[in-house]
């Protein structure tokens, strides 16, 4: 059976790459595997160090020469025999292929990947395999083996590739990509003493050895509303769709501003649809309360009939609602298309976003968001700009393409893999070395691993403005306890 190797890739990129790449692919992955382009000619990602100090960036791997030998493709070694009786052989599994390595080669470590390479999710997997490609072909060194095996975004499908991956020999297993998948290989990774870095964020399923290496919405939101209470706002409001992710966000806010020293003083739930959104942004603004309190306000000034009460009234007018808010900041944990139907109707039902800042997760960069004028100044936690753009950039010059919004997660976690592969004294995926407290530098910034099986990330806090999102709390270059 055939994995991906960086010997065997970059002697592929350097003569025939498509037709190579295809080849070295064809067991492990269903025949629609794309075909990656070209590599791209950038710096290598950085890797922190295991000292108390800033992360130090990874040695930028030579590109390949076109005098090199012809490529060859490499044999992952057999996998393991049965374990029988103690003292007695094995049985045969039929032919094996040998390998010797040449004096001073290095030996070969395998990293399976386990990702829908079939199934509905297919286009998913081959998205995510692509960056893990791209990482392997900037960061790994020739004895590093990426061995993908196809999960059919199923349970079942998962446990199946999990099998295969570590009969194969693999020593750390990178995926899958959903909760379930990542629960039914758990199990078998652990009795194999192997650890995982899934790419769900569902906390649910890590611990003992399962690492998640997905974003889940706690970072962010505690990111911002950390930064709002810097600011001066200590009560919080949240609009959250009902459902898990909406529950869970309102929890994390909650969490988040007893944290910073604040307090949230409104929570509204909506189910899709504008109507349903409609009713809970008019909840949330207290619209009848406050419009009835004005309706009331108006009679009064028109009853009398002294210069002061027709002043007060003229200033009334076009004014739909009297009283303030009890809060300074509304959370809106979304983005895309529910979002630009959301944000308009705060400012329609008397929610001025000129006064009560808007804080948001998550991706904002779309066009239509940043020129909503009810989004205007707010503030939005997230993944470094500058450092996406830059993985974006070489994943299109590799691929044409840009890559999708989890392909960082799968070029992190092959990165992280091909750094601890290369170790003096060899391959390390201990758990004291994938939860280094210094953590890695990655696509989007400074990560780390922790005990619990989370994933930890610096974040920016950004502000949406006219011409785009405008950094105004960049993201920390390392972690505040990385010494300790």
């Amino acid at each position: 059976m055939f994995a991906l190797s960086c010997s065997a890739l970059r002697r592929l990129f350097a003569a025939t790459w498509p037709l190579a790449v295809l080849l070295a692919l064809a067991s492990c992955a269903p025949p629609q595997v794309k075909e990656p382009g070209p590599r791209a000619q950038a710096p290598a990602p950085r890797a922190v160090t295991t000292q108390p100090a800033a992360p130090a960036p990874l040695a930028a791997r030579p590109a390949p020469s076109p005098a090199v030998p012809a490529p060859r493709l490499e044999v992952t070694a057999p996998p393991p025999e049965p374990v029988g009786q103690a003292g007695s052989p094995a049985a045969p599994s039929g032919p094996q292929v040998v390998l010797t390595p040449p004096p001073g080669v290095k030996p070969r470590v395998t990293v399976g990947l386990l990702l829908p390479l079939s199934g509905p999710d297919a286009a998913l997997g081959h998205a995510l395999m692509d960056a893990a490609a791209l990482a392997v072909f900037e960061v790994a060194d020739n004895a590093f083996v990426l061995a993908p095996r196809d999960t059919r975004g199923t349970p079942e499908g998962a446990r199946e590739a999990a099998i295969a991956a570590l009969e194969a020999g693999a020593k750390l297993l990178l995926g899958p990509v959903f909760a379930p998948d990542v629960a039914a290989v758990a199990p078998l990774a652990r009795a194999a003493n192997v650890s995982v870095i899934a790419f769900s964020n569902d906390r649910t399923v890590a611990g003992s050895g399962t690492y998640v290496l997905g974003l889940p919405p706690i970072q962010p939101i505690a990111r911002v509303v950390a930064y709002a209470s810097s600011r001066g706002l200590t009560r919080f409001a949240a609009l959250v769709p009902d459902n898990a992710f909406g529950r869970r966000a309102a929890e994390d806010v909650s969490v988040a501003a007893a944290r910073a020293g604040g307090v949230v003083t409104h929570v509204e739930t909506y189910r899709p649809g504008q109507q349903e959104m409609t009713q809970a942004v008019r909840r949330l603004a207290s619209y009848e309360t406050r419009h009835a309190a004005m309706e009331r306000q108006r009679a009064a000034l028109e009853a009398a009939s002294d210069e002061a009460s027709r002043q007060a009234l003229r200033r009334l007018q076009g004014a739909e609602t009297l009283g303030g808010l009890g809060f300074d900041a509304v959370l809106l944990p979304e983005s895309g298309q529910s979002l630009e139907a959301l944000a308009p109707l705060l400012p329609y039902y008397d929610v001025d976003t000129r006064r009560i800042r808007v804080l948001g997760i998550g991706d904002w960069r779309d066009r239509a968001v940043v020129r909503e004028p009810a989004l205007a100044g707010a503030w939005v936690a997230g993944p470094s700009p500058e450092a996406r753009a830059a993985f974006e950039r070489r994943f299109q010059a590799a691929f044409g393409r840009a890559p999708h919004p989890l392909a960082s997660l799968a070029y992190d976690a092959t990165a992280l893999a091909a750094v601890l592969s290369s170790g003096e004294k060899g391959a390390d995926f201990s758990p004291a070395a994938l939860t280094a407290r210094n953590g890695f530098a990655g696509t989007t910034g400074i990560f780390r691993l922790n005990a619990d099986g989370t994933a930890e990330r610096g974040l920016a806090v950004m502000e949406v403005r006219p011409d785009g999102l405008q950094v105004i709390a960049p993201d920390p270059e390392a972690f505040p306890d990385a010494g300790s």
